[in-house]
């Protein structure tokens, strides 16, 4: 492969260089196939991405080296390349997230070695109103990733018991995240509050396993269902998107099926893919994360979990 190369995507323009550079030298995964797994994954990522604040996990030595994180849009960002102006309390002025609308954006963001997507829970049309709820469940070792399945098996059923569907993705590094999505009216205040009433829940009938505060010295062996993603200033991994772990493992959408039969198997392995799987999956099963973005369900008015 050539280390540069002029590519024309969708009639736009872009340079893309150090293709041969690697960016996972346990995998000797380089930037070049970095590019490549964002383009082929494309038809099943933008939608997830379109309209939602980007921020940018960069690595220009690789996954091994330096990181930083990028909110505002790279000043030289070519004209045609998307932002959504969101106001930042802590910073007390306007950001400007890049929008990854289209393919040309993905591969020039790639280009950037913007190996992780993190973004917004809402749309850039209104960021105070997420279009969905989600919960980060987290182990603490020697927990898994199998443990956070049994977790979240509980949280799908509790979900269930509210008239509620949800869909599980595995993060990509150690744990599963477990997505609501609602597509209807409602405020990260309302999603924040039935996601940590529902995490506490899960702590005071499952004590033994479950954390819903952060807790460093409680961790060890227990699993810590994050409820507090839920919140305009913060973001979460896209789906289909890389980590940067020693292999490029990605954020997946799996079934509810699967979790079920790596907790029977009790193999973390089950649940763990890298781009060549993931672009596998999608050719058999499509976009398993579509209801995302389509599903509309309201949030119960009232629940008592005592």
């Amino acid at each position: 492969m050539p280390d540069k190369a002029q590519l024309v995507v969708n009639g736009k323009k872009l340079s893309v260089s150090n293709l041969n550079k690697v960016l996972y030298p346990k995998a000797g995964f380089t930037k070049g196939q970095v590019i490549d797994y964002y383009v082929r994954v494309a038809p099943v990522l933008l939608p997830h991405l379109k309209d939602r604040p980007l921020t940018m996990k960069r690595y220009p030595n690789g996954v091994e080296g330096e990181f930083f994180y990028e909110k505002n849009c790279p000043s030289h960002r070519p004209s045609w390349v998307k932002t959504a102006k969101v106001w930042s309390e802590g910073n007390q002025r306007d950001m400007h997230y890049c929008l990854v609308q289209d393919l040309p954006t993905l591969v020039w963001a790639a280009n950037l070695a913007d190996l992780e997507l993190h973004t917004s829970l809402a749309r850039k049309q209104n960021v105070a109103r997420p279009t969905m709820m989600v919960f980060d469940v987290d182990p603490g070792p020697p927990a898994n990733i199998v443990q956070c399945g049994e977790v979240g098996v509980w949280l799908r059923d509790l979900l269930a018991e509210l008239g509620l569907k949800s869909f599980p993705k595995t993060s990509g590094s150690k744990g599963l995240q477990v997505y609501v999505p609602l597509n209807t009216p409602v405020t990260f205040d309302q999603t924040k509050e039935l996601a940590r009433d529902i995490a506490r829940h899960l702590e005071r009938k499952h004590s033994k396993l479950v954390l819903s505060e952060m807790s460093r010295a409680l961790r060890k062996g227990k699993v810590f269902v994050d409820w507090s993603q839920n919140d305009e200033h913060k973001t979460t991994v896209n789906v289909y998107s890389l980590r940067a772990k020693e292999l490029p493992t990605v954020s997946t959408p799996i079934t509810w099926k699967e979790v079920e039969g790596a907790i029977r198997k009790k193999d973390p392995q089950l649940l763990a893919f890298v781009p060549d799987q993931v672009l596998k999956r999608v050719d058999k099963f499509g976009d398993l994360f579509d209801p995302i973005n389509a599903l509309q369900q309201k949030l119960p008015k009232r629940w008592n979990f005592d």
